[in-house]
């Protein structure tokens, strides 16, 4: 079985969520203090620092022909039986291990409204080409616009909230931009399990949602939410429907 997913959201809004996400990020590793850089992360093979050299990794990946074809390569090299995306993200790492707190922070202030611009002008053909992606055992063929327009700004977002809640910060949450990610968020988490539901999400980030008639009524914090569908908690019934981020 193949799916084909494309964007939800519209091109021009997509593009104003990612320069607003990649701002929030670069405040928020500013913040950051001597003694936050090594505290480990929900994602266990990375403390923050080394999170912090992965999404820098992402923003120069989207920037430059050069470091694109280097990080497919060597993450496919590396890949085996392993997923290639998993193999990309520790050449990321690796390659800025050497790099100062002050150097990753100059590096990702310059990155981050430099692929905000190339991903907003990145053009309507070229978002339309496909590339397979496994998820859950099923093949999947991501639009270009799906990946740049959707999936990168969710992974800076999620990758926000694991710092904020390594260091103990509050994550910056707004509705007109967080609540925005997550009802994207909840949009295709409802198409992917098609069954009907009552979702309740509270904070700055919330909302009612609702899809069909009656359902599984569930009531949580919209962070956790998406936590819990991108994997880093359990979720039963249909929050055991993961979304990628």
């Amino acid at each position: 079985m193949t799916m084909t997913q494309a964007p939800m959201i519209e091109h021009r809004q997509a593009a104003a969520l990612t320069a607003t996400e990649n701002e929030r990020f670069v405040d928020l590793v500013r913040s950051l203090g001597p003694d936050d850089w090594s505290k480990p992360t929900d994602c266990p093979a990375w403390d923050v620092r080394a999170m912090v050299g992965h999404v820098l990794g992402m923003m120069e990946f989207t920037c430059s022909v050069r470091e694109f074809v280097h990080v497919v390569r060597a993450g496919g090299t590396a890949a085996g039986e392993r997923p290639a995306i998993d193999c990309m993200t520790e050449v990321q790492v690796a390659d800025r291990a050497h790099l100062t707190h002050r150097q990753l922070l100059d590096r990702l202030a310059a990155a981050a409204p430099r692929t905000s611009r190339i991903r907003r002008r990145m053009p309507a053909p070229l978002r339309q080409v496909t590339m397979p992606q496994e998820i859950e055992g099923v093949t999947e063929n991501w639009r270009l616009g799906y990946l740049f327009d959707v999936i990168l700004t969710r992974d800076t977002w999620m990758h926000r909230a694991d710092i904020s809640r390594a260091t103990g910060r509050e994550m910056v949450l707004t509705p007109d931009h967080d609540g925005l990610l997550v009802a994207d968020v909840v949009a295709e988490w409802a198409r992917r399990h098609g069954r009907p539901y009552v979702l309740t999400l509270y904070g700055p980030a919330g909302g009612h949602f609702r899809g069909g008639g009656g359902g599984e009524e569930i009531t949580l914090d919209a962070v956790e939410f998406c936590r819990i569908l991108s994997g880093r908690g359990t979720g039963a019934g249909l929050l055991g429907q993961p979304v990628p981020f």
